[in-house]
C-alpha cells in the first residue's frame, strides 16, 4: 500500500551535507519545503555541479516548480539553478541567506529519517 504523496509548498530550501553512509563520506542534497516536509534527497560521493543539477531537475519534475529556493552560499546550488532556469526559460528566484536557510527542528528530523532509511 502506497502513502499519499504530501504536497509541498512553492518555497524550498535546499541543503547539502558531508555525511558518512557505511564507512564511507558522501554528500547527501536535500530538498526541504518551507513546513520541513521532504521534497527529494540524493547521496554521491563528489560535490559537482551536474549531480546537483540532475538532482534539482528530479527534484522539480516529480513536484512543481518552485518560485523560491532558499540555499546556503554553496557554488555548485547556485550554478545548477541558474542553469536550469536558462534552459526551462523558468524565474526561480535564489535567496542565499544562511538565516533563511537555517537548519531548523523539522529539516533535522527529515534527515533523521534519510539515515535510518538509508541503513546507517
Amino acid at each position: 500500500m502506497k502513502k499519499k504523496k504530501v504536497k509541498v509548498g512553492a518555497s524550498r530550501r535546499l541543503d547539502e551535507t558531508y555525511i558518512k553512509v557505511k564507512c564511507i563520506w558522501c554528500y547527501l542534497y536535500r530538498a526541504v519545503d518551507k513546513l520541513g516536509n521532504t521534497v527529494d534527497f540524493l547521496l554521491t560521493r563528489k560535490r559537482q555541479r551536474m549531480s546537483v543539477q540532475c538532482f534539482l531537475i528530479k527534484a522539480i519534475s516529480n513536484n512543481h516548480k518552485p518560485r523560491v529556493i532558499n540555499i546556503d552560499k554553496s557554488g555548485s546550488n547556485t550554478a545548477a539553478i541558474k542553469v536550469y532556469n536558462k534552459r526551462s526559460f523558468s524565474k526561480i528566484k535564489i535567496r542565499q541567506c544562511k538565516y533563511l536557510n537555517n537548519v531548523n527542528i523539522l529539516t533535522m528530523l527529515s534527515h533523521r529519517t534519510i539515515v535510518l532509511s538509508s541503513g546507517v
